[in-house]
C-alpha cells in the first residue's frame, strides 16, 4: 500500500483587496479655445487609476458649469488604452520597423541625431512643429530649446493654420496680440456680428451665453456673415450669404455707408487713431451697391448690417477661421477691426473685435513665443533690443539668438521636401492630415533625414513616417497652464497618472535639451534646462513678461490655486487682471494710437474656371475635433454625422446627373478624393462643402486636404485652407461593400485601417447600438464599426480574407453565408453566440454591379436592424431579404446627450411643439444645449410660410 503523502495544512487568509478610492480634480477641457473648467472624476485601486466621469466646473468663469457634447464625452476618450502609445519606439534605418526601447536609449538617440545634424548642417537644418493643444509649460521648453540652445527660429505650430491672421491683424491695428474683449461682453452686446464663424458648432458653450442674452433682451440683433447657411446663420436676424472670400469688400462697403451717413465717432478717430484719411480715400470706391454686387448680396442687407453695427448701443464682432484661413486673412481682420475703430466700438462693455481662438492654448503658445516669427513674451525677432533683452534673461551670450525669422508651417514642410531642413520634431499634431496639399507633406516626410513624432495616440496619419516615437501624456494626465480666448490663464491638473511609460511633453523636451546642452552648449555655462516641475517653468515664463503688454508678474501657481483662473495683463501688485484692454483709448503702439490700414478687396487665391468650376468650402462638424485622434475614439460622437460627405446644392447636383448617396470624385489641381454626396440647401449654387475632420484613419484618402490650397497670406503666412477651386465627377465603381462588426471598435479600426488604401473609396465610422434607457428613451449601447467601400473591380480574394480576419467575420457556427461567384455577390451575417434572441453581431455584404443613384445605400436596411439593438424576428434565412439598397434616408441623431433622433423631434413638431415643448417632452437641448440651434431650425422649417 502506498504511503500517505506528507501534507501540511496551512490556512491562507486572502489579502484584503485594495480599497477603491475616488477623487475629483479641477482642470480644463482640452478642445477649443473657450477654456471650459471641468471637474474630473477618477477611481483608483490596485489595478490602477481610471477617469470615470466629468462635470463642468460651476466656479470657472469661462463656462460656469456648462459643457458641450465634446467636453461631456472626454472620459470616454480616455476609457481605453487601445491605440495609446505606451513606450518609446525607434528605428535606425528607414526600411526597418520601429522597435520598443527604454527612455534612456530613446532620449540619447534623439539628442545624438539632432546634435549630429546641427554640427554638420547648422541649426537651421532642424525644425520643430508643435500644437496649440500643448500646455504653456510644454511650449516654453520647446521654444527655449529651439531658439535659445540650438539657435534656430524654425519652430512653428498648427496655430499658424488657425490664428496667425488674427494675431497679425491685432498687432497691425492695435499694436499687440490679444483680444481686447472678455466673455462678459457676450451678455452686454446689442449688435453681434459673426464673421466666418459657425459658433454654434465651434464654440458652443459661448454660443449658449449669447442665446440666453438675446432671450433676455429682444433688442439684440445678430448678423451672420457666412457663405453657408449654418446652424448659426439660421438663427440670425440677418444672414449675409456672401460669395466666398469677399469679406473685405463687405466690411469696406459697410464702413463706407457709416462714414458717408455720419455714423462714425470723429472724436475717437481724431484722438486715438492714425491712417484714417488714407483709408477713407480708398473707401470711396466701395459704395454699398458696389460692395454688395461683389459679395452677391442685396444692397439693402449690407446697409441694414451697417446700421445695426453703427447704432450707439454696443457692437461686438466674433470671428474665426472664415476670416483667418485665407490668403488675404490679415486684410479681412483689419477691415473688420476698422469698423470698431471708426465707430469707437472698442474698450467698452459689450464692444470690440473678438477673435475666437480655435485651440485650447494657441494663445499660451504665442505668449511664450512658440512660433517661427516671434520671440518669448511678445518680443520681435527682428528687434535687436528684444533679442538682447531675451539673451540677458536666459543667460545666453550676446548675439546668440538668430535675427532671421524661422520657417512657418507651409515653408517648413517645403524645406523638408527640398532638403534644406534635415530633421523635424512633431509634437501633439498631425500635419499629414491638417496641412494643406498633404501630398506634398507626405513627400516632405519621406525625404526628411530624421522624423521625431511625440504623440499620445498611435493611430494618426503622421505616425507611420516617424523614425522615433515618443509617448506623451494626454488629457487628464498633465499638469500646467493654458490661456483661453479672453486671455484667461487656468491651471490644468492631472487626475490620473499617464499610462505605461508616457511622459509629460515638457519633460520629454527638457530631457532631450539637457542632453543636447551637454553636447552643444558652452563649457561651464549655467544650465538652461534645470526644470524639475511645471511651476518652475511658469515662474521663468512670467519673469520674461514683466514690463511687457501681457505682464503677468503678479501671477503664479499659488495665486491660481487660491483665486482661480486669472486674465492678463496682471502685473505685480495688481488686485486682478484686466478684463478689457484699451478702455483708456491708449493702444499698444509706440505713440499709443491705433492704426487704420488701406485694405483693398482681393479675390481668393484660386479662381474657378471651366475645368474647376466649383468653390470648395471646409469647416467643422458639431461633435468632432480636428483629425479625430481623440474625439474619434467615442462612438456616440459619430451619431450626428456618422459618415463623411460632400454637400452640394440640389439643383447643382441635378444639372450634373447626381443624386443623394452617389459616390463623387472631388478634384483640384493638387489631388483628389472620393466622398458620398449629400444634397443640402445650406450651400449656395456654385459652392460645395466638406468637413475637415476625416483623416486617413477613417478614409482611403487623407481627407479634404488632398485638394486644399497651400497659398499663404503674405503677412501672417497662414494658408488658405477654406477655399479651393474643384470639379465634381461621378465616381463610377463596379464593386461595393458594406461591413459592420460589434465589439472593440478601436481595435477593429486599427485592424481594418491598413486595408482602406486598396479601395477607390472607403470610409470607416463608429456607431453605438441603441438600447432602452430607464426613461423609456434610447441610450448608447455596445459599439459597432461600420465600413463602406468601393472599387472599380472586385478585390483579390486575399483582401476579402484579410478584411474578414480583421473584422473577425470568418464563416463559423453562428454565421449564415450566401455566395454567388458568377454575380460577384457575398452576403455574410453572424449572430451572437450567447444570444438566445438572435441578435446580429456582424455583417459583410458585397455587390459587383454598377448602380445608379444612391449606391452608398447598399445594405442600409439590414445595418439599421443590426444597430437597432432589437432581436432578429423570424427565420435567419430571411436576413438576406434586407441586404439590398433599401432603408431610405438616415434618421439622424440630433441630441447626442440623450440620443434623440430627428424623426422623434419632427413627430413632436407635427403635434405643435416648439423648442420649449421639445425640451419639456423629449429632454433634447436640456443637457449641454449643443442641439439647440438645430431644434430651432427644425421648428422653423415646419412653420407655415
Amino acid at each position: 500500500m502506498d504511503e500517505p503523502a506528507l501534507r501540511e495544512e496551512i490556512e491562507i487568509t486572502p489579502a484584503p483587496a485594495a480599497p477603491l478610492r475616488r477623487s475629483r480634480t479641477r482642470s480644463v477641457c482640452c478642445y477649443c479655445g473657450v477654456g471650459c473648467g471641468v471637474l474630473i472624476d477618477a477611481e483608483h485601486d490596485a489595478d490602477g487609476s481610471r477617469i470615470v466621469g466629468i462635470e463642468g466646473d460651476p466656479e470657472h468663469p469661462a463656462n460656469h458649469g456648462r459643457l458641450c457634447t465634446k467636453g461631456r464625452s472626454l472620459p470616454q476618450t480616455a476609457s481605453s488604452l487601445s491605440g495609446r502609445l505606451l513606450m518609446p519606439e525607434l528605428r535606425y534605418l528607414r526600411q526597418e520597423p520601429r522597435r520598443p526601447v527604454d527612455w534612456a536609449l530613446a532620449l540619447d538617440t534623439v539628442a545624438d541625431r539632432l546634435a549630429g545634424i546641427v554640427q554638420q548642417h547648422g541649426p537651421d537644418a532642424v525644425a520643430f512643429y508643435l500644437s496649440g493643444q500643448l500646455l504653456t509649460e510644454d511650449y516654453y521648453v520647446f521654444n527655449k530649446l529651439a531658439k535659445g540652445l540650438l539657435g534656430t527660429n524654425n519652430i512653428d505650430t498648427n496655430s499658424r493654420l488657425c490664428m496667425s491672421s488674427a494675431v497679425t491683424g491685432y498687432k497691425l491695428a492695435l499694436g499687440a496680440d490679444g483680444p481686447p474683449t472678455c466673455y462678459e461682453d457676450l451678455e452686454l452686446a446689442k449688435t453681434v456680428l459673426f464673421a466666418g464663424s459657425n459658433m454654434a458648432y465651434a464654440h458652443p458653450v459661448l454660443f449658449r451665453r449669447l442665446e440666453a442674452a438675446r432671450e433676455r433682451d429682444p433688442e439684440v440683433r445678430w448678423v451672420v456673415i457666412d457663405p453657408r447657411r449654418t446652424d448659426t446663420a439660421a438663427m440670425a436676424d440677418l444672414h449675409l450669404q456672401i460669395q466666398p472670400g469677399t469679406d473685405v469688400a463687405l466690411f469696406n462697403g459697410m464702413l463706407h455707408h457709416l462714414i458717408w451717413e455720419g455714423r462714425v465717432d470723429a472724436a475717437f478717430i481724431a484722438e486715438h487713431t492714425d491712417g484714417y484719411a488714407e483709408l477713407k480715400q480708398l473707401l470711396r470706391d466701395y459704395t454699398p451697391r458696389t460692395a454688395a454686387e461683389l459679395c452677391g448680396i442685396p444692397v439693402a442687407d449690407l446697409i441694414q448690417a451697417a446700421e445695426w453695427f453703427g447704432r450707439e448701443a454696443a457692437a461686438l464682432s466674433l470671428y474665426c477661421m472664415g476670416l483667418n484661413q485665407s490668403a488675404h486673412g490679415t486684410d479681412k481682420n483689419l477691415a473688420l477691426i476698422h469698423l470698431h475703430l471708426a465707430t469707437g466700438q472698442i474698450g467698452k462693455p459689450g464692444a470690440g473685435p473678438f477673435s475666437l481662438t480655435g485651440q485650447p492654448n494657441a494663445m499660451g503658445g504665442r505668449e511664450v513665443g512658440g512660433m517661427a516669427t516671434m520671440l518669448a513674451a511678445h518680443r520681435e525677432i527682428g528687434h535687436a533690443g528684444d533679442r538682447a533683452d531675451l539673451e540677458a534673461l536666459w543667460g545666453l551670450p550676446a548675439h546668440s539668438l538668430s535675427a532671421t525669422p524661422g520657417l512657418s508651417a507651409v515653408a517648413l514642410f517645403e524645406g523638408l521636401r527640398s532638403g534644406r531642413v534635415k530633421a523635424v520634431w512633431i509634437a501633439c499634431t498631425n500635419p499629414v492630415h491638417s496641412m494643406p496639399d498633404i501630398g506634398q507633406v507626405r513627400e516632405a516626410l519621406r525625404q526628411a533625414e530624421y522624423v521625431i513624432v511625440q504623440e499620445a495616440f498611435r493611430n494618426t496619419d503622421t505616425v507611420p513616417y516617424a523614425d522615433v516615437l515618443l509617448p506623451a501624456a494626454s488629457w487628464g494626465e498633465k499638469d500646467g497652464t493654458v490661456t483661453n480666448s479672453e486671455r484667461r490663464i487656468s491651471r490644468v491638473r492631472a487626475a490620473v497618472p499617464a499610462p505605461g511609460q508616457a511622459k509629460p511633453d515638457w519633460w520629454i523636451a527638457n530631457e532631450v535639451a539637457r542632453r543636447l546642452e551637454a553636447r552643444l552648449g558652452p563649457p561651464g555655462a549655467a544650465p538652461l534646462f534645470d526644470f524639475k516641475q511645471p511651476a518652475q517653468i511658469f515662474d521663468e515664463h512670467r519673469r520674461l513678461t514683466v514690463g511687457r503688454d501681457h505682464d503677468i508678474g503678479g501671477l503664479d501657481y499659488a495665486r491660481l490655486e487660491a483665486q482661480g483662473p486669472q486674465q492678463w495683463p496682471l502685473p505685480a501688485g495688481a488686485a486682478q487682471g484686466q478684463a478689457r484692454r484699451y478702455a483708456d483709448g491708449v493702444f499698444a503702439t509706440a505713440d499709443g494710437r491705433a492704426r487704420f490700414h488701406a485694405t483693398p478687396y482681393r479675390p481668393v487665391a484660386e479662381a474657378t474656371s471651366a475645368r474647376f468650376p466649383l468653390r470648395l468650402l471646409t469647416g467643422r462638424l458639431r461633435d468632432q475635433w480636428h483629425g479625430m485622434s481623440r474625439s474619434g475614439r467615442v462612438p456616440a460622437a459619430f451619431a450626428h454625422s456618422p459618415e463623411p460627405g460632400l454637400r452640394m446644392q440640389p439643383q447643382d447636383a441635378a444639372r450634373r446627373g447626381l443624386a443623394q448617396g452617389d459616390l463623387v470624385k472631388v478634384v483640384s489641381k493638387r489631388g483628389e478624393l472620393v466622398l458620398p454626396l449629400e444634397l443640402s440647401d445650406e450651400v449656395a449654387s456654385g459652392t460645395v462643402f466638406a468637413a475637415m475632420h476625416w483623416s486617413g484613419q477613417f478614409l482611403s484618402s487623407g481627407g479634404i486636404n488632398e485638394v486644399s490650397q497651400p497659398a499663404v497670406d503674405a503677412r501672417s503666412l497662414q494658408p488658405e485652407l477654406k477655399h479651393a477651386a474643384v470639379r465634381i465627377e461621378k465616381a463610377d465603381f463596379g464593386w461595393h461593400l458594406l461591413a459592420a462588426r460589434r465589439g472593440d471598435a478601436l481595435g477593429l479600426q486599427a485592424a481594418v485601417q491598413p486595408l482602406l488604401k486598396d479601395c477607390g473609396f472607403a470610409a470607416l465610422g463608429f456607431s453605438a447600438e441603441a438600447v432602452a434607457d430607464s426613461r423609456g428613451g434610447r441610450a448608447d449601447g455596445p459599439a459597432w464599426l461600420v465600413l463602406r467601400a468601393a472599387r472599380e473591380t472586385a478585390p483579390p480574394a486575399e483582401w476579402l480574407e484579410a478584411l474578414s480576419d480583421a473584422l473577425q467575420l470568418r464563416a463559423g457556427r453562428d454565421t449564415l453565408e450566401y455566395r454567388d461567384a458568377r454575380r460577384g455577390l457575398l452576403k455574410r451575417v453572424c449572430w451572437r453566440a450567447d444570444s438566445a434572441d438572435h441578435r446580429i453581431d456582424g455583417l459583410l455584404l458585397t455587390d459587383a454591379q454598377r448602380h445608379g443613384a444612391g449606391e452608398a445605400l447598399l445594405g442600409s436596411a439590414l445595418l439599421g436592424s443590426a444597430l437597432s439593438g432589437h432581436a432578429w424576428n423570424g427565420s435567419r434565412l430571411a436576413v438576406f431579404a434586407q441586404s439590398g439598397s433599401g432603408g431610405g434616408a438616415r434618421d439622424a441623431v440630433v441630441c447626442d446627450c440623450l440620443q434623440i433622433r430627428e424623426s422623434s423631434i419632427r413627430a413632436e413638431i407635427s403635434r405643435g411643439a416648439d423648442v420649449a415643448a421639445l425640451k419639456q417632452r423629449l429632454g433634447c437641448g436640456t443637457v449641454c444645449g449643443s442641439c439647440g440651434p438645430q431644434l430651432s431650425q427644425l421648428c422653423r422649417q415646419a412653420a407655415p410660410a
